[in-house]
């Protein structure tokens, strides 16, 4: 059976979890900057780069995972979000890329190998990539609306670097994650779908959009079902939407993507909005009441959570999703109805 088919088993009896950030958790290390390049010879101060302790501070990113592992989550995400050259190249990094994604995506392969040997309890490696800190679909010159910073087959070529390692590493999935440009998801999307005509063998995807405002629209203007109209062709194992804001906030949203989505919705919130200082306030159990409000729609497949979210509110969520009856995912041809891409007809 492939991760695929036995990831779409599991949700079909119930309410899949997922783990929360590891940059919240990691700054909560509060590692000493020394402690980021530990020995490395990098010019640039590495401070923040938390990409860069899958290799420096293994250990770091493996107590993790354990902790959410612990907490109940099921599909463990890699530490790797900017582990690709774009974005570390402001670290001067951009060498390690690939070794940051191999050696993350190893240290989680491990942990859920080892928690499902002693339970049986099957849990899947998620290969994370966010969206870099560069947009394809927008100018970042005001003065000069057609200018970008980076072109397509550069961001694909990017990506397919991302893509092999963690493949290397042992993932079962790409997540392509937290997206706020549509262009950038795309590249990721054929990185990915050309990796694995390479590999000669299914490499499932998994996407997940970002919202930047309360309209429901990402950075290059898509609302949800503008983006799953734009991703579907990839037939993704699951869509959905994280980060943005709290869960109170993207419930409507997430009710119209999966109204639309013929396939597995994953969301996975912040906690809540952050405060003045950026920091996250609030608390397991208010954000699981908020989680337990989508299980009450039927509105998703697997939840987890996103910035400010600690193992903690993992587990709180986890709870909430005991014994609760998973999404029902529509069938392709109720789905196009629902889109309006075929006519109604009423049998008289």
């Amino acid at each position: 059976m492939t991760a695929s088919q036995s990831l779409r088993a599991e949700a079909a009896a119930r309410i899949l979890i997922k783990d929360g950030p590891y940059g919240t958790a990691i700054q909560g290390e509060r590692l000493p900057a020394e402690a980021y390049c530990a020995g490395l010879d990098l010019l640039k101060d590495q401070k923040g780069n938390n990409d860069l302790v899958n290799i420096t501070q293994p250990q770091v990113v493996r107590s993790i995972c354990e902790h959410f592992v612990d907490a109940g989550a099921e599909i463990l995400a890699t530490n790797t979000f900017n582990a690709n050259r774009i974005s570390q190249g402001d670290y001067g990094a951009e060498d390690l890329a690939s070794e940051m994604n191999r050696a993350s995506a190893r240290i989680v392969r491990e942990v859920a190998d080892r928690a499902t040997a002693a339970d049986g309890r099957p849990r899947w490696v998620a290969g994370a990539m966010g969206p870099t800190n560069k947009t394809l679909s927008l100018s970042p010159d005001v003065n000069d609306p057609a200018f970008r910073e980076v072109d397509f087959d550069t961001v694909k070529a990017v990506y397919r670097e991302q893509v092999d390692a963690l493949v290397e590493g042992g993932v079962d999935f790409i997540l392509i994650e937290t997206i706020f440009d549509t262009l950038n998801a795309k590249a990721a999307i054929m990185a990915t779908l050309e990796a694995e005509q390479s590999l000669g063998r299914e490499l499932p995807l998994m996407i997940s959009m970002t919202l930047t405002d309360l309209s429901g629209r990402n950075l290059s203007g898509h609302t949800v079902e503008a983006f799953w109209a734009s991703v579907r062709h990839a037939r993704p194992v699951t869509i959905g939407l994280n980060c943005s804001f709290g869960a109170a906030q993207l419930r409507p949203h997430l009710a119209a993507l999966s109204a639309q989505a013929d396939t597995l919705v994953m969301a996975y919130p912040n906690a809540g909005l952050p405060n003045d200082l950026g920091e996250y306030d609030e608390a397991a159990a208010e954000t699981a009441a908020q989680v337990r409000e989508w299980l009450d729609s039927g509105l998703v497949n697997i939840v987890g959570g996103c910035c400010g979210t600690t193992p903690e509110h993992i587990a709180a969520i986890a709870e909430a999703a005991r014994g609760r009856e998973p999404r029902k995912v529509p069938t392709a041809r109720r789905q196009t109805l629902l889109a309006g891409l075929e006519p109604m007809v009423i049998a008289a």
